[in-house]
């Protein structure tokens, strides 16, 4: 019986038929109690709460205190608040269009409250609209790295038109280190290998951005670290 209403549920779900708080609230609890009626215990935790956002606001011993909630569902519903508030936290997404000024503010916005050093890729298309993008942690947190095959695996999987990468340091000014040039040409000469174009590398430190487009510097990586000035012209052309 509960298999074929959960199946009802879960259509109504995915027709967006327009469902009561309670409603999605047992959807949401399918995964934590997989083998019992979740309705009663959503009217349950609406009651004990006063909103949906109280319920996820909650701690994991006030959830604990609520009748039917077991360790792992409220282990389970004190995550999807922690992940809630964290969302929150991003503030805007990536402007629409790519720009070195308007990216370089959102980036800092964005790895404002990290402590560890972090890399992220953003694929751009033909009209520099970021479509995708991917982080990447670091175990070193005195420069940027990310393995070749990890950046070829990327740019295979998403196919950009270009890409622009970013990285942080969490308790460092923004200038680049030698590293940093080494790391960002070469992205150039990954990006030149598969006609991506390589739009900036902005580095956020404690005391602002640093973009190497913005300082005059990417147009010098994409002209020496491509592969006909590599492999030679002639060369290069066959």
């Amino acid at each position: 019986m509960h298999e074929g209403h959960r199946k009802r549920m879960l259509q109504r779900l995915e027709r967006e038929e327009g469902l009561q708080d309670h409603e999605l609230l047992e959807i949401l609890l399918f995964n934590a109690i997989p083998r019992k009626n979740t309705n009663p215990l959503a009217h349950e935790l609406l009651t004990a709460f006063p909103s949906l956002g109280a319920i996820f606001c909650a701690s994991y011993e006030e959830l604990l205190n609520v009748e039917g909630v077991g360790p792992e569902t409220a282990a389970y519903l004190r995550t999807i608040g922690i992940l809630m508030g964290r969302i929150r936290g991003e503030g805007e997404r990536p402007p629409v269009l790519f720009s070195a000024g308007r990216f370089s503010d959102f980036l800092r916005g964005r790895f404002a409250s990290l402590h560890e050093e972090v890399i992220e890729i953003f694929a751009l298309d033909a009209q520099q609209r970021v479509r995708s993008s991917k982080r990447f942690s670091l175990s070193l947190s005195d420069r940027a790295a990310a393995e070749p095959e990890q950046i070829n695996a990327f740019l295979a999987a998403r196919r950009p038109t270009g890409l622009v990468i970013a990285h942080n340091h969490p308790s460092a000014p923004a200038l680049p280190s030698a590293e940093d040039d080494r790391f960002t040409a070469q992205i150039q000469v990954i990006c030149s290998m598969n006609n991506v174009r390589f739009y900036d590398h902005i580095i956020v430190g404690q005391d602002g951005t640093y973009s190497y487009f913005l300082v005059g510097r990417m147009e010098e990586i994409r002209r020496k670290f491509n592969l006909s000035a590599i492999v030679g012209e002639g060369l290069y052309r066959g």
